[in-house]
């Protein structure tokens, strides 16, 4: 580890957290209202735990394998640090903030003659309620700026342009990622505020997405804002052996990556307009499973496996079909799946009067390029290419985890 962590980065730290706002003249909190994406959010699921805290420490961040939450938050950064010691600064800034928010810990009382310490907005107690901080770095973290350029994951870079893609560069990519999750809204705003509140003049927000899951109707996965159920093939989080071999980085990575994971983030616009004018059995052929009950066409309920075996010609599942571009289920596909974690959004009507709604689709990875790209390029043209437009996003590579006390956001990568 290098000596950032000593007396002078201390004074250094004291220095930069009290005069970066007057360097950046706000832009920081200026960035967040201009380029805020406002989505609407669903409330915690009926019986949901009010105040669950989630374990901040260990050899991944939480977040990951986590369990859908109902509400989210997507937030990209430009990085206003300089130097190595000041983004060594920021990072433990990040991790002394993220450990305290998502155990719940009460603002400090600072006094009536100071500006507060915490929003307000939970209360003077601020419950936990959740509360996941997933931080990830984009490709340019490692451009040269900081002395890193030795050290970045091997498959990381700017997002890829794919066929049928509407990108936006404005709204892609970005130095670091902050997915934060939790039960509530108001929660997801509370540490988005104070992450904010505390980085003024160390990164500056350059784009934003806030997502929301519904609760699962009537039953199952949650349904996207196509009206079909999304997530319902997902590899099971609980066997550790299949995340190390589809999740977590390995073998070809920087020793520091050790329990990180490629995080790929896809806002994709759906034109609702013209999807709710389809009817129902040409939507379900362009998914390959019933809007009712989620189940593939050739099963009977949402937990049956495809059966593209018997089917070679796609007479109950077509050939095009999104379930089956995406995952043919076979042998030699069999380690490209990903962890998909995606959330709905919802940012009222664009310039022209449309509804501007669809997905923050959101997955992670062992290897980018043999899992996400590798799947991306099957569904190249596919149908539901005519009723969706991916607009923005970014690759970044998600953190290991801070294991203890002791720890920090990046800490192998600094030293």
């Amino acid at each position: 580890m290098s000596d950032a962590g000593g007396p002078k980065v201390t004074v250094e730290r004291r220095r930069f957290l009290q005069g970066a706002a007057a360097a950046v003249g706000g832009a920081a909190v200026g960035g967040l209202s201009a380029s805020a994406i406002t989505a609407a959010a669903a409330p915690a699921p009926a019986g949901a735990p009010t105040n669950r805290v989630l374990d901040f420490h260990g050899p991944h961040q939480a977040g990951i394998l986590t369990p859908q939450h109902a509400s989210a938050a997507f937030a990209a950064f430009d990085l206003m640090a300089t130097s190595r010691a000041e983004l060594t600064d920021l990072m433990h800034t990040l991790t002394d903030h993220a450990r305290a928010l998502t155990a719940g810990q009460a603002p400090v009382n600072v006094g009536i003659s100071a500006p507060p310490s915490d929003s307000g907005i939970l209360g003077p107690t601020t419950p936990a309620g959740g509360l996941t901080i997933t931080l990830g770095v984009g490709a340019s973290v490692f451009d040269g700026r900081f002395g890193l350029a030795a050290k970045k994951p091997r498959r990381l870079r700017a997002m890829d342009t794919f066929v049928n893609d509407n990108l936006d560069r404005d709204v892609c990519d970005g130095d670091l990622l902050l997915q934060i999750c939790a039960d509530a809204p108001d929660t997801v705003l509370h540490a988005l505020r104070d992450l904010a509140r505390a980085t003024r003049g160390g990164m500056q927000v350059r784009w934003r997405v806030d997502g929301f899951t519904p609760p699962p109707r009537p039953d199952g996965s949650p349904r996207n804002l196509m009206g079909f159920k999304d997530g319902t093939a997902n590899p099971a989080v609980t066997d550790a052996a299949l995340m190390n071999r589809l999740v977590w980085a390995g073998t070809g990575e920087p020793g520091w990556a050790a329990g990180g994971s490629y995080q790929v983030v896809r806002v994709i616009r759906m034109l609702v307009e013209f999807w709710d004018r389809v009817e129902i059995s040409e939507q379900e052929r362009m998914f390959g499973r019933r809007k009712d009950s989620g189940a593939p066409l050739s099963g009977n309920v949402e937990s049956d496996t495809p059966n593209f075996t018997d089917d070679p010609t796609g007479d109950a599942i077509p050939l095009d079909a999104h379930i089956r571009l995406a995952n043919p289920r076979s042998t030699a596909t069999d380690g490209q799946r990903i962890l998909r974690r995606g959330f709905n959004y919802d940012r009222g009507i664009d310039g022209n009067g449309n509804l501007d709604m669809g997905l923050v689709f959101t997955c992670f990875q062992r290897d980018l390029d043999r899992q996400f790209v590798t799947v991306q390029r099957r569904l190249a043209d596919e149908p539901l290419v005519d009723y969706i437009s991916p607009t923005g996003g970014g690759y970044f590579f998600a953190l290991p985890g801070v294991r203890d006390v002791t720890d920090w956001y990046g800490s192998g990568l600094f030293a």
